[in-house]
């Protein structure tokens, strides 16, 4: 059924210490109560420089490579759903430092504790005016809104009064960046899950942004050399958030081994029967070790071209899509297969594997999955 594994991938707690594991895993229960992440495990992200992953080294930042940020979200989120979502977010729009004209750039980084947040929604309007642009609108689901320092947000271009559109006949948009005291907060964030990411909404009304303000997010116009920068923003995209799921369905899968075990001591009937729970683990961990395999293995494969300073071709990205939306999907799936198998302990919203089980349906709801 799965071609030969040519490389192990590593268990995602095996990436970064168990001492930081700890730190965000431990409090994940009082952060949901708070709405928002811990005080331990945001200092954690600050010391750590995840904010920055995409950063360059000379900005203070990480400057990791894809793989590398790849496979920290992966293990962040296997430790808390809601810090990695929140730093793959933030770190994600980060990666937009690389488009910025450099006075603004430089302004935006002089923060020790920038954060990006936003939106890739087209719900503002930015009209042309002398110099710059009237920017008005509102935006939702913004993860990491609580600590951001600047918003980066779309807006449907207008020039005196009317839509511009594409030659192809649709509206011209373009993504803008705000600083947090020009934007108004909105707590409309509401869900089963992901609740400590803070995914609120925000809105600018009649701000006046001068022309530097608006970036394009396309290689071409990179003002930044590293070559994150040149690799096409759908596949980070795609990517950094089906490692997001992938963490969470390990975790979940972890943590169905302890609870089977502890059940099979009190429970009654054969051994044959008895073992059914541990033998659907066990075909769950084939096929999501298969998962995380084939889409690490394509990501490698795109990133080792963009690297080189070469196109990478059509039919490589679209295979790395292909495996992102695989993993994603095989993630959820394979979390559902084996929930009925866990009892009424996975229903109990203050236990560890339900939190688990409402972060991985929440995250899955991002529009991104339901365009694969």
């Amino acid at each position: 059924m799965f071609a030969a594994m040519k490389f192990r991938v590593n268990h995602p707690s095996e990436v970064i210490p168990r001492k930081y594991t700890d730190v965000i895993s431990q409090p994940a229960a009082e952060a949901e109560s708070l709405g928002d992440l811990h005080p331990d495990q945001m200092d954690l992200v600050y010391r750590q420089k995840w904010f920055k992953i995409f950063i360059p080294k000379e900005y203070n930042g990480l400057g990791l490579s894809l793989p590398e940020a790849l496979k920290l979200e992966e293990s962040l989120s296997w430790a808390d759903g809601s810090t990695a979502w929140v730093v793959t977010l933030c770190g994600g729009a980060g990666w937009f430092s690389g488009f910025l004209e450099s006075s603004l750039l430089k302004e935006v980084l002089s923060n020790d504790k920038v954060c990006f947040a936003g939106s890739g929604a087209a719900t503002g309007i930015a009209s042309r005016t002398s110099g710059g642009y009237i920017i008005n609108g509102q935006w939702k689901y913004a993860s990491g809104s609580l600590h951001a320092t600047v918003f980066t947000a779309n807006c449907v271009l207008q020039k005196d009064g009317a839509t511009e559109h594409n030659k192809d006949g649709s509206p011209r948009v373009a993504a803008f960046l705000f600083h947090k005291e020009e934007v108004i907060l909105h707590a409309l964030w509401k869900s089963m899950g992901m609740i400590a990411t803070g995914s609120h909404s925000f809105a600018v009304n009649q701000l006046v942004v001068p022309e530097n303000r608006r970036f394009t997010v396309d290689g071409k116009h990179a003002l930044l050399k590293d070559p994150v920068y040149q690799y096409p923003f759908m596949q980070l995209a795609e990517t950094t958030l089906s490692v997001n799921l992938s963490g969470l369905a390990v975790r979940f899968m972890d943590l169905c081994d302890a609870l089977f075990s502890e059940r099979i001591k009190h429970q009654d009937g054969s051994g044959s029967t008895r073992r059914v729970p541990h033998e659907r683990l066990a075909a769950a961990r084939v096929a999501m070790d298969q998962y995380r395999h084939d889409f690490y293995s394509a990501v490698e494969t795109s990133w080792d071209i963009c690297r080189r300073g070469d196109v990478i071709p059509r039919g490589i990205l679209n295979q790395t899509s292909k495996k992102s939306y695989a993993l994603a999907q095989g993630a959820l799936r394979l979390v559902d297969e084996l929930y009925p198998w866990c009892g009424l302990v996975a229903a109990d919203p203050r236990s560890e594997i339900n939190r688990v089980w409402r972060n991985i349906h929440t995250a899955s709801q991002h529009a991104l999955f339901r365009t694969g």
